[in-house]
């Protein structure tokens, strides 16, 4: 008989799917009063489970117990009737809606036939009363910065009732600080007798928050542990399989002449506010300059006009040289790389093989064509090869689809063709977003040589951890503007996060 102390417990859930088998006869159990983990590696199943759980997709086999009772599963809407709440990765929220109107939205109360707004709002305020959260219930969502909508996606959990909450990856658009409320708020959760999974790929978060951590690897449970009990190395470890390196290694930085410079650089849209609004910088030879923020404040418009895929207002000087009508050829032209931050929508075409993927945007130049335009296959398949042994990719194949690799593989492939070529410049855009622990290693490692080869590196990052570990100089963007300049022995979470919120003064007093 399943404990009637579990609020949720997984029996053998197994889901597969024509190439792979997502989840392996996945057992455990959560409690009622905890704030359980859920790590492993990118394509380890994570996702796929909590789908199943939340009744997004249906297992082949495996059985699935709430509180003591085994129950089936075969929507959304039976998850919410049994308690069980979800907050995706990606808000489900209408924009144009007000926070009230989206935390009912589908659970309106009526009256008469129709809609009783004020019985809404008067269950909604009692409902922020009782978790400590402040909110403009009249506000539009689209005005509000993600932390808060974050909150409008809690409170509409909250509002039907869910006691199990799940939550995938809740801090990967936060400040620091607003990720030190929510933790505030899951344990307080937890206190009352409710039950939080935390899906997370930031070990150190997932060690400050948690009780229990349920590690996944290839599909299958490889242990859980208790918090207290384990540290951020031995969690690493049973997610990869090996002993990971969690410091990024790297010697002081001998800057050199400036090879890329931004002055007054400014993207418009009509009738909108500047989403990049006069920004300065400049990345010399030898050094990585990276760019903190949460996600949505210019540092997108900003990489996709220097790499000449938007059109801007201002001066850029690669090497010394302004381009006139820049575009992704003219610049790439100049020995400038791309990481792009959508790695299948920007970085990959995911019908087109290992090969084809890695001469992509060089395809036109020799040593890839002869002098008559058409591709010598003997010079492509040497060079990939190339890419796919120096870069660790695999399967090691070059004929294979990009859409067949994990994550970690296909980010490894960017990155190796990015580099592989050589370049003077290297503008790398959430370079281990989605990207396994040992993926991330890997890639900071090849950031790091790029850099002590004299490399100019700007990197964009939302992971502030990233940012810090990497960089030589760090600017910070608030609302399309660099807001701050630190030094990366004087930086700190609370220094930067102030500054990614926009509190100016009180983060460099």
């Amino acid at each position: 008989m399943p404990e009637t102390k579990s609020a949720l417990r997984l029996s053998c859930i197994t889901k597969e799917y024509p190439l792979v088998r997502a989840n392996d006869c996945i057992s455990f159990d959560v409690r009622w009063g905890e704030v359980h983990a859920v790590v492993g590696e990118n394509g380890a199943g994570k996702t796929t489970l909590m789908k199943i759980v939340y009744g997004m997709v249906r297992p082949d086999a495996g059985e699935i117990f709430v509180d003591g009772r085994r129950v089936e599963i075969h929507s959304p809407s039976d998850a919410i009737r049994l308690g069980i709440g979800m907050v995706h990765q990606h808000f489900m929220l209408v924009d144009v809606f007000t926070v009230l109107e989206n935390i009912v939205l589908g659970q309106e109360p009526k009256r008469g036939g129709g809609l009783d707004l004020e019985a809404a709002r008067r269950s909604v305020r009692a409902l922020l009363e009782e978790v400590g959260f402040e909110l403009d219930l009249d506000a539009r969502v689209e005005e509000l910065p993600v932390g808060l909508q974050q909150r409008v996606e809690i409170l509409k959990t909250l509002y039907r009732k869910a006691r199990i909450l799940i939550l995938d990856e809740p801090t990967a658009v936060l400040t620091p600080q607003e990720a030190s409320e929510l933790f505030r708020f899951l344990r307080g959760f937890v206190a009352r007798g409710n039950t939080v999974i935390f899906i997370s790929h930031k070990l150190a978060e997932v060690m400050e928050v948690s009780d229990r951590v349920t590690v996944i690897r290839d599909g299958k449970v490889v242990g859980t542990v208790e918090t207290p009990k384990t540290s951020i190395a031995e969690l690493a470890r049973m997610m990869v399989g090996r002993e990971v390196i969690l410091t990024v290694e790297k010697r002081p930085a001998t800057p050199g002449e400036p090879l890329l410079v931004v002055e007054d650089l400014w993207v418009e849209e009509a009738g909108k506010k500047p989403r990049v609004a006069g920004v300065s910088l400049s990345v010399h030879a030898g050094e990585i300059v990276g760019i903190a923020g949460v996600e949505g404040n210019g540092q997108s418009e900003l990489v996709e006009a220097l790499t000449g895929l938007r059109p801007y207002r201002g001066t850029v000087r690669y090497e010394g040289e302004v381009i006139l009508r820049p575009d992704a050829r003219r610049v790439r032209e100049h020995r400038v790389s791309h990481i792009p931050e959508d790695r299948n929508a920007r970085g990959l075409v995911l019908d087109f093989t290992t090969r084809d993927n890695i001469i992509l945007g060089d395809h036109y130049r020799p040593p890839f064509v002869d002098r008559y335009g058409f591709f010598r296959d003997p010079a492509i398949d040497e060079y990939a090869r190339g890419v796919v042994e120096t870069y660790d990719v695999r399967p090691r194949s070059i004929r294979l689809s990009a859409r067949h690799y994990s994550g970690g593989n296909a980010q490894k492939i960017i990155v190796g063709r990015e580099l592989y070529r050589k370049p003077r410049i290297l503008i790398a855009a959430q370079p281990t977003r989605g990207v396994d622990i040992g993926a991330i290693e890997f890639i900071h490692k090849q950031i790091v040589e790029a850099r002590d080869q004299g490399m100019a590196v700007l990197l964009v990052s939302a992971d502030l951890n990233e940012v810090m570990s990497l960089a030589d100089r760090i600017l910070v963007m608030f609302e399309g503007k660099i807001v701050g300049e630190v030094r990366p022995e004087e930086a700190t979470e609370e220094k930067l996060g102030l500054l990614m919120a926009g509190v100016t003064e009180a983060a460099t007093a």
